[in-house]
């Protein structure tokens, strides 16, 4: 298994890159679209639960997947990883606060599709730099890999 993930290695992280900024563009658009939401009220609510929907389901569910897939295939080829580092830590557990993240909005749409959001526009700028800040932890990780 680790000579076939080392010999389809550069597909693999390929594959897992483009995956990632797919998941991202949701993770920054999402939140964006609650807060349109949250300010706009009954005009056009109708409008942003289909747009938040397809969001969810089409682009950044897949894309979390495959994220995620093409990530532990990278994490099991060998040589990729050194654990002994701190930086496979700290990408790892910034991956899991964006997963979570990622829950959470589901969990925030699931409200407005309901007409139960509690949360105001403030309060969704202020989660849209949730992402940029892991996304920031976690590009340091795997480059400076600090």
């Amino acid at each position: 298994m680790g000579s076939f993930l080392a010999d389809v290695y550069p597909w693999v992280k390929s594959f897992h890159v483009m995956s990632v900024i797919a998941w991202m563009a949701g993770l920054f658009y999402l939140p964006r679209l609650f807060v349109y939401h949250a300010e706009q009220g009954a005009a056009v609510d109708t409008l942003f639960r289909i747009m938040e929907v397809r969001l969810l389901r089409a682009i950044m569910n897949p894309a979390m997947v495959a994220t995620w897939v093409f990530g532990l295939a990278l994490v099991f080829t060998p040589g990729i990883v050194d654990w002994g580092m701190v930086w496979p830590w700290t990408k790892a557990a910034s991956v899991l606060a964006m997963t979570w993240f990622h829950h959470w909005l589901g969990l925030r749409r699931k409200d407005f599709a309901v007409g139960r959001n509690t949360l105001n526009g403030r309060r969704y700028r202020m989660m849209n730099e949730v992402p940029t800040l892991l996304m920031i932890v976690i590009v340091l990780s795997v480059i400076v890999k600090f």
